[in-house]
């Protein structure tokens, strides 16, 4: 049956179906999502959302700053995990940090960020002597880390409130209930999975051994800290009344994420947007609106102007010490010839 699987993804692959549905699944999620922001905006009134964000507590704004600090901490450990995992455990935790951060909040806002972050890794991780392979892999497992925290939120959160899911995609209670119990099955069944023995997925060069059971347990744990981090940022900016309480925000924020990823567009710009106003509809949407502007500032625009900082420091720094490598290396080389020059000017004049 496996081999049945793998044989119909090649075909699908070599004739491009599978890009193009992802391009269709892209263009049809942000189509739906223009179209109900359309609807859901027009009778917004910018200055009340514009009172909304000066109204907004500081230590509000400082606390969900917090959060959004700490959530982007616990990215840097999914490098960190997935460098050790492909055996390139000499690599200090900094250059992990280094390279998670700025990927991560570059890709968030450029949009695809499986290229846009992969390409950022790879020009980092290059100067420590991994190849594009290694980047390719670092990639595949921290996106399952990703993946794997999603699953863990979603099937937890819905399970207890199958009704803020309902809010989104307009499913019966006891069906988003039932997903959600078959998303928690599946993550014990991969765990009981890939804990019989070691499992690899890929072919040649590309193989990747999946972790273990205890290291797989640790990649759920490091994705549901992420995950609550950021969700707690939202829901401190998110108004207080209706209380729905941190769980509903938190599944209605993770749906709005996974449907912001799916469209590839720039920080789930729209798609993002449109999930959290239409899950959280009880709330007053000029309050709601300036609590998402706020949030996107501090986890999209912030981290991205620090990122590209670092990043364009870190490139005036490699370039001036390129640069006085290769003037050493020739004085080096001009050292010889000046002194045989010297040698045959003294020669010549019989000195």
């Amino acid at each position: 049956m496996l081999e049945a699987i793998r044989r119909a993804i090649l075909v699908l692959r070599q004739k491009q179906i599978l890009h193009r549905m992802g391009v269709a699944i892209s263009v049809t999620v942000i189509g739906i999502a223009c179209y109900v922001l359309f609807h859901i905006l027009r009778g917004i009134d910018v200055f009340e959302v514009l009172e909304a964000i000066k109204s907004t507590e500081t230590h509000q704004i400082a606390l969900a700053a917090l959060f959004v600090a700490a959530g982007y901490f616990t990215l840097t450990f999914y490098d960190w995990f997935a460098v050790r995992a492909i055996g390139h455990g000499e690599l200090a935790y900094r250059v992990n940090a280094f390279a998670a951060f700025t990927s991560y909040s570059i890709g968030h806002n450029v949009g695809a960020s499986v290229f846009t972050g992969g390409a950022v890794r790879y020009r980092i991780y290059s100067a420590y002597g991994l190849n594009a392979i290694d980047v390719a892999k670092i990639c595949f497992l921290a996106g399952l880390t990703f993946w794997l925290g999603n699953a863990a939120v979603l099937g937890l959160g819905i399970t207890v409130h199958p009704e803020a899911a309902a809010w989104i995609d307009q499913l019966p209670v006891w069906l988003n209930r039932l997903l959600a119990i078959a998303i928690i099955l599946a993550l014990v069944g991969y765990v009981i999975w890939v804990s019989a023995e070691p499992r690899h997925v890929g072919r040649g060069p590309w193989t990747v051994e999946l972790p273990g059971g205890a290291l797989t347990l640790l990649q759920i744990a490091i994705g549901i800290v992420d995950l609550g981090f950021c969700a707690l940022a939202m829901y401190v900016l998110v108004p207080d009344e209706p209380n729905l309480g941190f769980v509903v925000v938190a599944v209605i924020f993770v749906s709005a994420t996974l449907l912001g990823f799916a469209s590839h567009s720039p920080g789930g710009l729209g798609v993002f947007d449109a999930a959290m106003l239409v899950g959280l509809w009880q709330m007053d949407r000029e309050e709601l609106l300036a609590g998402m502007l706020l949030f996107r500032l501090l986890y999209y625009i912030v981290p991205f102007v620090i990122s590209v900082i670092l990043l364009t420091f870190r490139e005036v720094i490699l370039g001036a010490r390129s640069k006085r490598l290769h003037q050493a290396a020739l004085g080096l080389e001009a050292g010889p010839a000046r002194e045989a020059a010297y040698v045959r000017e003294r020669g010549d004049t019989g000195a």
